[in-house]
């Protein structure tokens, strides 16, 4: 055995301390090695074949142990720490070794000797110890056995693959529980303690499985394949191992490199650390495109990336986890599946192998570092690289790192408006400016990135505090509400924060005598009315508890894209396929205020009232206007005809680089200047209308174009913290739901689950914030927890795609709306 002193690799980046090469072992290396082993400061691989050894970074000492005659495929550390149990297996034998009693018989003199657990099992591909360390699971050929760690004796053989058993893990929170993946591309679930089979998947690629991973705080499953490719499976009881993500870390990780150079342009190359900006963003002409087998799945400890960060809470509670390839290292975020850092190995010129043929890395970082044992392609050398974890996220996030700033954006306002903004010139001049107290200014909540768990605290799920930005109105008419919706009301003055969501199916009513397709639905603000734009040019008022009796607004000459309620519940702006804008009157059939063909160029999409009904939003192709109105139903005898209502352009704000704008949402329940807007060209653009100006960019937001851009704006009758405001979500069609936090401008969760290819289908956020409900064209509805990546409900019974869907802001109840023209309440 040969070793080599520490080297420590900046790969000509400016941060010398990525990574560093503790140590290098010459040795031959069998070709049945398969899986090496680390843990703490403890690193287990086989010299010259059948001998093992154990290497004490602390102490830079190796322990030699010898006990196999034939090479040495697989190695396991326990799952204790004291005494710490290494397990090793070849061929012939199986043996447990405690590594305090081997170091205490070679400081006596004597020979270190283990425990023989199992022999002639076969080539042995993996190993892996219970967590209370009393049994093994032996991976040998097609078959598992479960060995006792204290003795030779098989206590149960699972036999059931169709191919060599790559990886076996244990479930920690289900008693006897074993999960294994094979080369036949499937995962099976197993009771190990009678052997039986409790569950089998289906082929999931056209690669062997190599690698396994389960995720105790989200119970999911996470596996991963010879040709980059990962799936995640829930392992919660009711949901039936459904698959919660599939990833493709090769695309993941183009899209990481090229984020990460154009950041490195913006801001400027003396200021990026990261070598990888400038060498993985492109493939240079004639070279050959290597695969991402994926060798290792483990947990990573990224908290200490954010040790003395102001932001720390966007990574409390959220897993990650290493991935190991043959040609470097990568870091996922569980939450939005995306890429957090890559590590490749050639990119640093100071280590001795550039492609892995095995990899082991240990859970839990000290003083900040990560131990990362790795094995050559080509070679018989054995590399021990220790790797700073928060040193390599800096030098790829640092504007993520950085971004807990007092300048970060937020939905209420928190100034007064400027005097040349466009807000206060569209402003009447006897409206009095919003006060401090409705801004928000004087809110003692500091801004953090928001997290997602079980509970939320930062959302307000477990208290809510006193707010002056709402006024809930309470004084409801008794002969406007039927008797169900009265006597519901007194139960519910507030919106029960803790109340389950609503997947009881309640009542369907159809709209229509013949199927017509419903385009859009929008609760009023009291959740007394519900108001749908359908496509046979109409607009349908609906009582909230789906009664037969409704108003009818006709007028429009195309189908209605977007309707919208006003603050006050007296008025209902609707656009059309017509290029034609139609304000109504909640309590009169005729339209008080019209605007025409002459107005607009292009079709007019996602009309709505700002700014506390001072203003009117919408979008004509590539723009969206800001639009001050005033509305006077009052009519002149002589010239009836004549509308009294003014409306007059502040001012167009065009979306850069983009033929059409996709989507639009802004907050008219307070006072906000923030506007966002989704283009053609996949990106989202953030508007401050108090500054007149676009100022954030996310490009990419989705591989098509969003829909929809969906607020969680809360409701008169919640209350959540400030922070939960700047919570959005954005859907697109084949791509799932995303939701994004303002003021870090990061996707912090995904949401998939439900289908949606076929047609552009609608999402909601129930007013506390807890939950979120999406239409499918598979005729269902899911309804997601704010902390949960895959669904938790999915309601069913609908006769069509369901392609809209809205909470009510007064009472935990759901409506759903589909193509055939029919709608459906549920209750809790």
């Amino acid at each position: 055995m040969e070793s080599d002193g520490d080297r420590c690799s900046s790969g000509g980046s400016c941060n010398p301390d990525v990574v560093c090469e503790k140590h290098l072992f010459k040795s031959k290396l069998s070709e049945s090695l398969v899986q090496l082993a680390c843990s703490h400061h403890h690193c287990a691989f086989p010299l010259n074949g059948n001998e093992l050894c154990i290497w004490n970074t602390a102490t830079a000492q190796p322990l030699c142990l010898s006990g196999h005659h034939y090479s040495i495929s697989a190695l396991s550390f326990g799952s204790k720490i004291n005494p710490l149990l290494v397990c090793s297996a070849s061929c012939e034998r199986v043996i447990v070794w405690n590594l305090d009693e081997c170091r205490q018989k070679v400081q006596e003199g004597l020979t270190p000797r283990g425990i023989v657990i199992g022999t002639l099992l076969g080539m042995v591909l993996h190993l892996r110890f219970s967590p209370d360390d009393q049994q093994v699971a032996v991976c040998a050929g097609n078959r598992i056995y479960m060995l006792s760690a204290k003795n030779e004796a098989i206590l149960t053989e699972l036999d059931g693959h169709l191919a060599p058993v790559t990886a076996a893990e244990f479930c920690t929170w289900e008693k006897s529980m074993l999960i294994s993946v094979s080369e036949d591309r499937t995962f099976k679930v197993w009771d190990y303690s009678t052997g039986q089979l409790i569950y089998q998947s289906g082929v999931l690629t056209a690669f062997p499985l190599l690698s396994l991973l389960i995720d105790e705080e989200n119970k999911e499953i996470i596996t991963g394949c010879a040709d980059g490719q990962l799936w995640i499976f829930s392992l919660i009881s009711d949901h039936n191992y459904r698959c919660v993500a599939h990833i493709n870390l090769k695309k993941k990780q183009e899209k990481f490199c090229n984020k990460v150079w154009k950041s490195g342009k913006e801001i400027g190359e003396g200021q990026n650390n990261s070598r990888l900006c400038k060498t993985n963003n492109m493939r240079p002409e004639g070279s050959v495109e290597t695969s991402l087998p994926i060798l290792l799945i483990e947990h990573c400890d990224f908290l200490v990336c954010f040790h003395n960060e102001e932001n720390i809470s966007s990574a409390l509670n959220t897993s990650y986890f290493w991935i190991g390839s043959s040609t470097g290292l990568l870091i996922v975020n569980l939450a939005n599946f995306e890429l957090e850092a890559c590590l490749s190995y050639k990119d640093y010129s100071d280590l001795s192998i550039r492609f892995a043929r095995l990899c082991a890395l240990t859970r839990k970082a000290v003083n900040g570092k990560i131990l990362c044992l790795i094995t050559s392609m080509f070679e018989d050398t054995i590399a021990v690289l220790e790797v700073n974890l928060a040193a390599l996220v800096r030098t790829q996030q640092s504007h993520f790192l950085l971004c807990g700033n007092k300048n970060s954006l937020s939905v209420i306002a928190r100034c007064s408006l400027l005097t040349n903004s466009p807000l206060c010139k569209g402003l009447k001049k006897n409206m009095k400016e919003p006060s401090s107290k409705t801004l928000g200014a004087k809110s003692t909540v500091k801004d953090q990135p928001l997290v997602f768990h079980n509970k939320i605290k930062s959302s307000g799920y477990t208290t809510a505090p006193l707010m002056t930005m709402f006024s809930p109105n309470n004084n409801l008419k008794k002969n406007e509400v039927t008797k169900w919706k009265t006597s519901y009301k007194r139960k519910n003055k507030e919106y029960p924060l803790e109340s389950s969501p609503p997947i009881k199916y309640e009542k369907e009513i159809s709209v229509t005598c013949k199927p017509t397709p419903i385009c859009c639905i929008q609760y009023s603000g009291d959740g007394e009315m519900l108001a749908c734009g359908l496509a046979d040019k109409t607009v349908l008022i609906f009582n909230s508890n789906l009664t037969d009796t409704y108003k009818v607004f006709s007028g429009h000459d195309g189908a209605v894209n977007s309707v919208g309620w006003s603050h006050d519940k007296k008025w209902l702006v609707s656009a059309s396929e017509d290029r034609t804008l139609r304000v109504w009157s909640a309590c009169n059939n005729e339209p008080a205020l019209i605007l025409g063909k002459e107005k607009f160029c292009k079709t007019v999409r996602f009309a709505q009232f700002y700014f506390i009904d001072a203003f009117i939003l919408l979008c004509c192709g590539a723009e969206f206007y800001l639009l001050s109105f005033h509305l006077d139903t009052t009519k002149d005898d002589l010239k009836r005809y004549k509308q009294k209502s003014v409306c007059k352009l502040v001012q167009k704000f065009p979306m850069a680089s983009t033929m059409e704008i996709t989507s639009l949402s802004a907050v008219n329940d307070f006072y906000s200047y923030i506007v966002l807007t989704a283009g053609s060209n996949r990106t989202l653009e953030v508007f401050d209308l108090n500054a007149g100006c676009s100022t954030a960019v996310i490009p990419e937001v989705h591989t098509r174009s969003v829909h929809q851009i969906c607020q969680n704006k809360g409701s008169s009758f919640s209350t959540q913290q400030p922070e939960a405001y700047n919570l959005f979500m954005t859907t697109a069609a084949g791509d799932g739901i995303k939701l994004w936090d303002l003021r870090t401008l990061r996707c912090e969760r995904r949401f998939e689950g439900h289908s949606s290819r076929c047609y552009p289908c609608g999402i909601a956020v129930s007013p506390c914030g807890r939950f979120i409900a999406s239409g499918s064209d598979d005729k269902c509805a899911y309804i997601y927890e704010m902390h949960s990546s895959t669904f938790s409900h999915k309601l069913v019974g609908h006769t069509e795609s369901v392609t809209n869907v809205t909470f009510s802001p007064s009472s935990p109840q759901l409506t759903t709306a589909t193509l055939d023209g029919k709608l459906r309440l549920f209750l809790p």
